[in-house]
C-alpha cells in the first residue's frame, strides 16, 4: 500500500482552498470611477456625497453609485467617456478643497476584501501612466551638513572661549584657522567633544596662523545620504497625493536615485510640476496687536508684519487670516530633525524639533523674550509653472504660502522644544513630515521620464493574458499525452500551481507587470520538471520489476533530492533577482521566487496525493497509467 499520512490531505485541501480563496479577486474586473479626496481645508462626509451625487443627476450622467470608501469618495460609473465628462463636472463643482481624479475601483465583493482577498495592482505597462526617473542632489546635502558642522564648530569654540581667526569652507571640509599652537590643540578637543561626527586633524601653518581641518565622518555622510533619500520619499509621496494617484511606486534605486511611477496619469506636465517643487519652513512671532480680520477687509496690513491664511478653514469653510511679523527666528534650513509625540504632560498631539546650534541660539533669544506668547510655523511651497503668452513659452514659479501650526511658547528654550496646539495625532504626523522635508529635502532633477498610454495597457494585457493561456494549454496536451493519467495528474497540479502564484501575489500585494507574466509563464514551464522527474523515476522502477504501489513510492522518494536541487538552484537566482535588481528585473525575481516555491508544493505534494487517491485502494497492481508500454488495465 502507497501511504500517504491524512494530515498531509487536509493541507492539501486547506492550501488549495485558500489559494481559490485567494485568486478569485483576480476574476473581477475593475469598474471606472472619479475618486475624491480632501485637500488643504476639505472633508469627505456625506454632505460632500450628496453634492458629487446631484452633479451627476444634474448632468444626466450615469452612473452605478457613489461611497465613501476610507478617506476616499468615490463615483463609479461604466465607461471611460462618462469618467471624463464626470470629472470635469465634479472637479467644477466642488472646488480646489478637494482633489478629483480618474481612478479604477475594486469590483471585489467586501466579504473577500474583510480577510486580505484582493486583486493584484497593475504595473504601468499594463495600466498606462508616467514613469520618472529623480537624481537626488547629495553633494549639496554634504555642502549644507559641512556649513551646519561650522557653525557648531563656533558654537563649541565660543563656549570653550578660544579664540579663532576663522571657521569656514575649505577644501577639505571645514578649516579653522587659530593663533597658536596653544588654541590649535585645546580646539582640537573641544572639537571632538562638542562635534563628534566630524574627523579633526592638523592642518598646515602659514606664518602666525594654525588650522585644523574638520570633515564628515563617512558612515555620518552614508547616514546622512540615507536619511535625504528616506525624506525625498516621504515628500513625494506628500506631493503625489495631490495628484489623486491611486497606487503610485517611489521606490530608491542606488544611493542617490527615486524612480516614480504614476499609473493612470498621462499629463506629464502636472506631474513634473508638482514632483519639482521646493518646500522650506519659517518660524515667526505672531502680530497681536493687529487685526487680521481687518488687514484681510482693508488691505492695510501694518509695517512690520505680513498677512497669511491659516491652513485650515473656519466654520463658515472660508481661510482664516494672520499677522505674522516679517523677521523670521528660524527658517527649516536651521532644523536637523522633527518628530511626532504626544506631550508627556497633557497627553496631547505635538511635534518635536531638533534645530542646529545657530537655530538654537536665535530661539533661545527670542523665547527668553517671549514666554506665552504665540509662535507660528510657515508652511512655503515653490512649484515651476510653465505659460503659453502670445504663443511662447514662459516659465515662473507660483509661491504657496500658509500656516501649518499656531501654538503658544510655554518656557525657554533653544534648540530642542515641542509644537503643541494641534488638532489630531495624525496632524501632529503630518506637520512632522512637513517639518523634515522642509529641512532636509535635496533638490532633484528629472533625469529620464517615459509615458505609456492607457490603450498600449489594455494591449499589453491581452497579450499577457494570450500568453499565459498558450502557455499552459501547450504544458497541459503534451504531458497529458506523453504521461496519459500520471500526465492529467500534473495537469491539475500544473493548474493549482497557476491558481496559488496567483494568490500569493494577490494577498502580498506584487504589481503584476510584463515582466510579472514572462515570470509566470516560465514559472508554467518550470514546474512540470518535477513531474517529469518522478513520472520518469516511476518508469525506471518498473522497468527495473518493481510492483507498480513500490514505484510510486521509490519515484516520489527517489525524484525529490534532484528537484530539491534544481528548485534551490532557481531559488538562489530569483533570489539575486529579487535583491540586486530594480524595477523590472526585480519584479521578474520576486514572480519567479513565489513561482518556484509554490510549484514544488504541487508538483510533488499535491500530485503525490491525488496519486495515492486513485491507488492506494487498489491491492493488486498490476500496471500504471504512465505512458506508452507501461499501462495495464487489468486490476484484481
Amino acid at each position: 500500500m502507497n501511504d500517504f499520512p491524512r494530515w498531509k490531505y487536509a493541507l492539501v485541501v486547506v492550501v488549495l482552498l485558500l489559494g481559490v480563496l485567494y485568486g478569485i479577486p483576480n476574476l473581477y474586473v475593475q469598474q471606472y470611477a472619479v475618486q475624491v479626496t480632501a485637500n488643504r481645508g476639505g472633508t469627505i462626509d456625506e454632505a460632500l456625497k450628496e453634492q458629487v451625487q446631484g452633479v451627476l443627476e444634474k448632468e444626466k450622467l450615469p452612473f452605478d453609485r457613489v461611497a465613501i470608501e476610507k478617506d476616499t469618495l468615490l463615483a463609479r460609473v461604466n465607461s471611460a467617456d462618462v469618467q471624463s465628462l464626470a470629472l470635469e463636472k465634479i472637479k467644477s463643482a466642488i472646488g480646489d478643497r478637494y482633489v478629483v481624479a480618474p481612478n479604477l475601483a475594486s469590483t471585489v465583493p467586501s466579504w473577500l476584501r474583510a480577510i486580505g482577498a484582493r486583486e493584484m495592482p497593475k504595473g504601468l505597462d499594463l495600466q498606462g501612466g508616467v514613469h520618472f526617473l529623480l537624481e537626488v542632489d547629495d553633494k549639496e546635502v554634504v555642502e549644507k551638513q559641512l556649513q551646519r558642522y561650522a557653525d557648531d564648530i563656533r558654537s563649541a569654540l565660543r563656549d570653550k572661549n578660544i579664540r579663532y581667526q576663522s571657521v569656514g569652507r575649505g577644501p577639505q571640509g571645514v578649516v579653522v584657522q587659530l593663533r597658536s599652537s596653544e588654541d590649535r590643540d585645546a580646539s582640537l578637543s573641544a572639537i571632538q567633544s562638542k562635534v563628534p561626527d566630524v574627523v579633526v586633524s592638523n592642518g598646515s601653518q602659514v606664518g602666525d596662523s594654525y588650522t585644523l581641518n574638520a570633515n564628515v565622518k563617512p558612515e555620518k555622510i552614508r547616514e546622512i545620504a540615507l536619511n535625504t533619500i528616506r525624506q525625498n520619499q516621504a515628500t513625494l509621496s506628500n506631493r503625489i497625493n495631490a495628484l489623486g494617484v491611486a497606487e503610485p511606486l517611489i521606490q530608491q534605486q542606488g544611493e542617490t536615485r527615486i524612480a516614480v511611477e504614476l499609473p493612470g496619469v498621462q499629463d506629464t506636465a502636472e506631474a513634473k510640476k508638482v514632483l519639482g517643487a521646493q518646500a522650506t519652513l519659517e518660524y515667526h512671532a505672531v502680530d497681536e496687536n493687529g487685526s487680521p480680520y481687518d488687514a484681510m477687509r482693508t488691505g492695510q496690513v501694518p509695517p512690520d508684519s505680513k498677512l497669511y491664511y491659516r491652513r485650515e478653514r473656519g466654520a463658515d469653510g472660508k481661510p482664516v487670516p494672520i499677522l505674522l511679523k516679517k523677521k523670521i527666528i528660524v527658517s527649516g534650513d536651521e532644523m536637523v530633525d522633527a518628530s511626532s509625540a504626544p506631550d508627556p504632560q497633557s497627553g496631547t498631539p505635538a511635534v518635536s524639533v531638533v534645530l542646529n546650534a545657530t537655530g538654537g541660539r536665535k530661539m533661545l533669544d527670542f523665547t527668553t523674550q517671549n514666554v506665552g506668547k504665540p509662535m507660528a510655523v510657515l508652511y512655503i511651497e515653490r512649484t515651476p509653472e510653465t505659460k503659453i503668452i502670445d504663443g511662447k513659452e514662459v516659465r515662473s514659479t507660483k509661491i504657496t504660502e500658509e500656516v501649518i501650526s499656531v501654538a503658544s511658547i510655554r518656557g525657554v528654550f533653544s534648540n530642542r522644544f515641542q509644537t503643541t496646539g494641534l488638532s489630531s495625532n495624525k496632524e501632529a504626523s503630518d506637520t512632522a513630515l512637513l517639518l523634515r522635508s522642509g529641512a532636509l529635502a535635496a533638490p532633484i532633477d528629472i533625469v529620464e521620464e517615459r509615458v505609456i498610454g492607457p490603450s498600449l495597457g489594455k494591449d499589453n494585457i491581452e497579450k499577457g493574458i494570450r500568453a499565459v493561456l498558450m502557455g499552459l494549454a501547450a504544458v497541459l496536451l503534451f504531458v497529458a499525452f506523453y504521461y496519459w493519467l500520471f500526465g492529467l495528474i500534473a495537469d491539475i497540479a500544473l493548474f493549482f500551481n497557476l491558481v496559488l502564484l496567483l494568490a500569493v501575489m494577490s494577498a502580498i500585494g506584487v504589481t503584476l507587470t510584463m515582466p510579472g507574466i514572462a515570470g509566470i509563464v516560465l514559472t508554467l514551464g518550470m514546474a512540470i520538471d518535477a513531474n517529469v522527474l518522478i513520472c520518469e523515476r516511476i518508469r525506471e522502477e518498473l522497468r527495473n520489476g518493481s510492483t507498480p504501489l513500490a514505484s510510486i513510492r521509490a519515484g516520489y522518494d527517489k525524484a525529490w533530492a534532484t528537484i530539491l536541487d534544481a528548485n534551490v538552484t532557481h531559488l538562489l537566482s530569483a533570489l539575486a533577482l529579487m535583491t540586486l535588481g530594480s524595477g523590472a528585473i526585480r519584479g521578474f525575481g520576486v514572480t519567479l521566487f513565489i513561482g518556484i516555491l509554490t510549484s514544488m508544493f504541487t508538483s510533488v505534494t499535491v500530485t503525490h496525493a491525488i496519486t495515492n487517491l486513485i491507488h492506494s485502494g487498489r491491492k493488486k497492481l498490476k500496471g500504471l497509467s504512465i505512458g506508452s508500454g507501461y499501462t495495464s488495465g487489468a486490476t484484481a
